[in-house]
């Protein structure tokens, strides 16, 4: 519905397991009980990849109650080995690591529908197809920049930065040497 989890609730999580196939859960208000999907996620062995992974976590632990391990953000990858530009959207990644141009049109359309129309379903769905293949490539940036450890330092702190945000923190940042609000 929106990026304040505070006001907004979840009502879509896109899956995709980089095959070209996309998956939608849609969640009607109040009810987020989905055991297979909370399986899937809880999978330790298997790589959870986000764009704005820190908005995602929060949402998915106050919503499902899951807190998610072996996590890529490529909005963290990219801003870590992208340092020549403030353009880190997934529209503007896909621009220019992959060539592609995808619309963010539905971003801002009424997700709390009980039926997704079709141009939901498909921006829903092309908000993870390519997620894969972005990995792939930030993987081999951050390689060549030496920031790889250092992004999956970033990526395993998501999750105490998630709830830090949920706790109330969001909005202030813990390290600075400045007084707290």
């Amino acid at each position: 519905m929106g990026l304040n989890f505070n006001r907004d609730r979840l009502c879509v999580v896109q899956i995709s397991n980089g095959d070209g196939d996309a998956y939608l859960v849609q969640f009607s208000s109040g009810s987020y009980d989905a055991p297979n999907l909370k399986k899937m996620l809880l999978d330790e062995s298997r790589v959870k990849i986000f764009h704005f992974a820190r908005f995602d976590l929060a949402i998915m632990k106050k919503y499902l109650g899951v807190d998610l391990t072996n996590i890529f953000c490529t909005k963290v990858a990219s801003k870590l080995v992208r340092t020549y530009t403030e353009s880190h959207g997934l529209k503007d990644l896909c621009k220019e690591l992959l060539g592609l141009n995808i619309s963010k049109q539905q971003q801002s359309s009424y997700w709390g529908a009980q039926t997704l129309t079709t141009d939901q379903r498909d921006y829903a769905a092309k908000d993870v197809l390519y997620l894969h293949s972005l990995r792939a490539k930030l993987v081999e940036m951050l390689v060549k920049e030496d920031r790889n450890d250092i992004a999956h330092k970033l990526f395993e702190f998501l999750p105490t930065r998630a709830n830090l945000d949920l706790m109330g923190w969001n909005d202030i940042d813990i390290f600075s040497h400045g007084s707290a609000r």
